[in-house]
């Protein structure tokens, strides 16, 4: 099942990228689940913030870094007629790269981010639009926009997507009790 939520501006934590990166290996852990990542625009940023946490080994399955469209076909899986139809930019990328990470890492989880960081990006889309998935129990994708420089829409975009995971693994936390 997919789910879609409206496209919104700016990360919505202030909190510091490593207390996010701790909290995610901390619930895997007691979950004893994995998870994987699929960057765009991230860049390895994020497999970065979460493999200086200790124990990420555990957790952690690894990263496909995956930037350009031939990456994406490639090393997940996204069929190319997907991203020529909705765009490389898009929920449905989103989508297909966080289940193809799942799929190709044998991870629980798996999330993806892809976006235009800037300066230059497409007709259709600004710099700064960001195209989040999570899929592990169920899939779900978010679009935001980030204002600011390509590296600070970088930021913004890894945080949002550390929120998500986190977000996505409290509800299965929840759900357990």
């Amino acid at each position: 099942m997919h789910e879609e939520a409206a496209v919104t501006t700016g990360a919505k934590s202030a909190c510091v990228p490593s207390a996010s990166a701790e909290s995610i290996v901390e619930s895997l852990s007691a979950q004893n689940k994995t998870i994987a990542a699929a960057e765009s625009c991230t860049g390895g940023l994020i497999a970065d913030w979460i493999v200086r946490i200790p124990g990420a080994s555990k957790v952690f399955w690894g990263s496909f870094v995956c930037y350009t469209e031939d990456a994406k076909v490639k090393m997940l899986g996204v069929p190319p007629e997907l991203i020529k139809g909705y765009g490389v930019v898009s929920r449905e990328t989103a989508l297909a790269m966080a289940e193809g990470a799942l799929k190709k890492s044998g991870a629980d989880w798996a999330f993806s981010v892809t976006g235009f960081a800037g300066p230059t990006a497409d007709d259709d889309n600004p710099a700064g639009t960001v195209w989040i998935a999570v899929a592990g129990e169920h899939s779900e994708a978010r679009g935001f926009h980030f204002n600011g420089s390509r590296n600070q829409v970088r930021e913004q975009a890894a945080i949002a997507a550390l929120d998500m995971v986190l977000e996505k693994l409290k509800d299965i936390d929840i759900k357990a009790d």
